[in-house]
């Protein structure tokens, strides 16, 4: 491997490199609270369950994760939903209007907005035919305002994940930060980037708990890298960020080690399902291999199928507008009840 010489303070915004983080009144002490007078925060003190404000750090949690993935707990940031991660690197690291990114189309749509509500320059560089990272044309196309690349694998909407030359090719020269979006990690054999993050220092790996999980609905998103980055990152981030109910649901589902190991092989089973039957299916023309919760299909006409199934009340992603995509429509793989019914509108369709 390449020795890397990088040095955050060569990307961090300016502004935040003197910025000092909000206080809050539960980070004036150090003690787990239980026989605490709590006097400090102008809250309700009679109790609900919910009166008192959560704790900022989001201690007992970040314990557990980051045990599970053999990081440290200062190497981990939570946030309001990956989206809210996401934001937070844009904040710290990209200058608006001077500043620009690199994304690899087509990739997860957020990336885009949320250079956009920056005021970011957003470079895109597609992927290559087979849904690789075209890296001669990112290093091309990279100049010294390059702060962010993000790299999604495994890939929305392709399901595939990226070779491991090419991410450590990319790793090796890309001056800014690598963020490497792991929303559905998972459900590949691939091994996560977490475990490189002590051997390239611009390293960035984000998780969620929305897929495997099974947690989309209380909003939580999780940060990896060097105890520096997340320390500027941490700078940055709201207080309160992540409320009281979802960390105490995140810690239940999080230590259900078995339901979530579960699930997904449940997920996984159905998915190898899936593809069989598409595979029948007159109208489909490609499956791509997947290494998601989902399954990316070219098909004959994907605005007519996807409405076809619409009437039928399924609903599917018709993802023919994305670059390299065109007719192509993205599965999810359900249940078994789900898919069933999903198979049996496909089974009417290509007999109608």
């Amino acid at each position: 491997m390449k020795t890397k010489i990088f040095n955050i303070n060569n990307i961090v915004r300016e502004n935040v490199k003197g910025l000092s983080p909000y206080s809050s009144a539960r980070d004036e002490y150090v003690s787990d609270g239980s026989k605490m007078v709590f006097l400090d925060a102008n809250e309700n003190p009679f109790e609900t369950g919910v009166n008192r404000y959560p704790d900022p750090h989001q201690r007992r949690l970040k314990e557990v994760l980051a045990e599970r993935k053999g990081v440290s707990p200062q190497q981990l940031l939570l946030g309001n939903g990956s989206d809210e991660v996401l934001d937070l690197i844009f904040r710290a690291f990209c200058e608006p209007k001077e500043d620009n990114i690199i994304s690899l189309p087509p990739t997860y749509g957020m990336y885009k907005v949320l250079a956009g509500i920056n005021n970011v320059e957003n470079k895109e560089v597609l992927l290559t035919e087979d849904f690789e990272p075209n890296v001669p044309e990112v290093l091309k196309m990279a100049d010294d305002r390059s702060k962010l690349l993000f790299l999604c694998s495994p890939n929305n909407p392709t399901g595939n994940s990226f070779s491991s030359s090419a991410v450590r090719e990319l790793l090796d020269n890309f001056n800014g930060l690598v963020v490497i979006d792991e929303a559905y990690i998972d459900f590949s054999n691939e091994k996560s980037w977490i475990s490189e993050l002590n051997s390239y220092p611009n390293l960035v790996v984000t998780q969620t708990l929305s897929k495997a999980y099974g947690m989309a609905g209380i909003r939580l998103g999780t940060c990896y890298a060097s105890e520096e980055i997340i320390g500027i990152l941490n700078k940055i981030k709201p207080p309160y960020n992540v409320n009281e109910l979802t960390q105490q649901r995140a810690l239940e589902r999080v230590l259900d080690t078995n339901a979530v190991n579960l699930e997904v092989s449940d997920i996984l089973t159905e998915r190898e399902a899936l593809v069989t039957v598409l595979g029948q299916v007159d109208f489909v023309e490609k499956i791509y291999p997947s290494d998601a919760n989902f399954i990316l299909a070219k098909v004959d006409d994907a605005t007519k199928r996807y409405n076809q199934l619409l009437k039928k009340g399924i609903v599917v992603r018709n993802r023919t507008t994305q670059p390299l995509c065109e007719n192509t429509l993205r599965f999810t793989v359900g249940t078994k009840e789900e898919n069933k019914i999903l198979i049996s509108a496909l089974q009417n369709i290509t007999t109608a």
